[in-house]
């Protein structure tokens, strides 16, 4: 240890058996890396292979394409904001008020991953107000309770890497109601939490086929398999083209999450500091 200290002190390099070590966990890095990117890639070679880049300008001309693209956007979007306002109000208050409740609420939002879809779907159209049976909404009420492991616990993580309830305290001590708190002292910490809560809901809702089909109303993907008994490589297209539509789409939220990271340069987690009492006087 003696030597490795001086030979750092007088700028020599270091011993080999280290030099080597480091090299060696970066093949592995690259190795790993290269097997991931063939593991995701052959097939989608595979499938663009097969369509071919001819088939995809005949997607667009289809019966039905625009109607259930558009159809998946809008229950993509209801849902986000249904789980966000549903899911942050909740967990925050847990994290404050029942902080002994944390692992019931757990066990209650891990049930959507162990109870089979068409379980669910069965019961839910069972219990649902005939209004709602006529209207392809209630998917989206069903997608909230689909996507609440996923969401609870993206913003569970982000609330555990706070100390809530030294901030509210303190926000309280400055005149700032709870609203206020959270709007100008919780959410800008939990921004990285939020926007994965939104990616994963998104992400579920614009690949979901299940409860949609036994809905019977047809979202994008129960498009893509109606359609393939038609036409295999006009399917294959679809499906890749709705790959790559998610892709953008996420691709696009994380971009807006970064570039508003970066507008706020210096300020990567907001304290009780960005809280005077002018701003609270004023909100």
């Amino acid at each position: 240890m003696a030597a490795i200290a001086e030979l750092k002190q007088t700028g020599q390099a270091e011993p080999a058996p280290k030099v080597a070590c480091r090299r060696s966990v970066r093949v592995w890095r690259w190795l790993i890396l290269l097997a991931a990117g063939a593991y995701f890639l052959i097939p989608l070679y595979a499938a663009l292979k097969f369509t071919g880049f001819s088939s995809f300008p005949s997607v667009f001309k289809q019966a039905g394409f625009s109607a259930a693209l558009e159809l998946s956007v809008k229950l993509a979007v209801i849902t986000t904001v249904l789980e966000l306002g549903l899911m942050l109000p909740t967990t925050i208050y847990v994290h404050l008020r029942l902080p002994r409740m944390r692992r019931l609420l757990e066990g209650i939002t891990i049930l959507p991953i162990v109870i089979p879809p068409v379980v669910l779907i069965v019961g839910v159209l069972q219990v649902s107000p005939q209004f709602l049976k006529s209207t392809p909404y209630l998917l989206a009420l069903e997608y909230v309770i689909l996507a609440m492991p996923f969401a609870y616990r993206s913003l569970d993580a982000g609330l555990r890497a706070l100390d809530v309830k030294t901030l509210v305290e303190a926000s309280n001590s400055l005149g700032a109601g709870m609203p206020t708190t959270i709007w100008r002292v919780l959410l800008p910490n939990l921004r990285t939490a939020l926007l994965s809560a939104t990616v994963l809901t998104v992400a579920l809702v614009l690949g979901e086929f299940t409860m949609a089909s036994l809905d019977l109303y047809q979202t994008f993907p129960v498009w893509i398999v109606n359609f393939e008994q038609t036409s295999g490589p006009i399917s294959v297209a679809a499906s890749l083209l709705a790959l790559f539509v998610t892709w953008v789409f996420l691709l696009g939220i994380s971009m807006i999450g970064s570039g508003r990271r970066a507008r706020r340069t210096g300020a990567t987690e907001v304290t009780l500091f960005s809280v005077t009492r002018q701003d609270i006087g004023g909100s």
